[in-house]
């Protein structure tokens, strides 16, 4: 990759303006769901999960306010789960090397989806034993 020639200058895959950066960032996160999909098997774990308990949050007797709490904590785990994702391919495209920084790196992003899922945990507790 070549290095911006000004320091202001932006990266030339940002181009694109108005709706057309929509339409194709719209494109870009489609391929990005596929992507986890069909290569992460953490993620379709959790999006099973997550089939699971949205629909069970709406037929829990809970406010709207925790019914929202609750389906966000499970949306939450999905998007922890693919920036960790994004880590652990970047990490492994610089290099498939054993290093503590790269260790480092993946077990951080795990440590973040732990947290994600404690939440879930946490979360649904407290809106049906509140």
């Amino acid at each position: 990759m070549n290095a911006p020639q000004h320091p202001g200058d932006e990266s030339p895959c940002k181009g694109k303006t108005g709706l057309r950066r929509v339409w194709n960032a719209l494109h870009y996160s489609l391929a990005g769901l596929a992507a986890a999909y069909r290569h992460e098997d953490a993620f379709r774990q959790e999006v099973l999960l997550a089939a699971l308990l949205i629909p069970c949050a709406l037929l829990l007797p809970a406010s709207g306010v925790g019914h929202a709490l609750m389906i966000g904590s499970v949306l939450l785990v999905l998007v922890v789960e693919l920036v960790n994702s994004a880590i652990e391919a970047a990490v492994d495209l610089i290099s498939l090397d054993r290093h503590r920084l790269a260790k480092r790196a993946k077990d951080i992003g795990s440590a973040a989806v732990l947290i994600a899922l404690l939440n879930v945990v946490v979360t649904w507790a407290l809106v049906l034993l509140a």
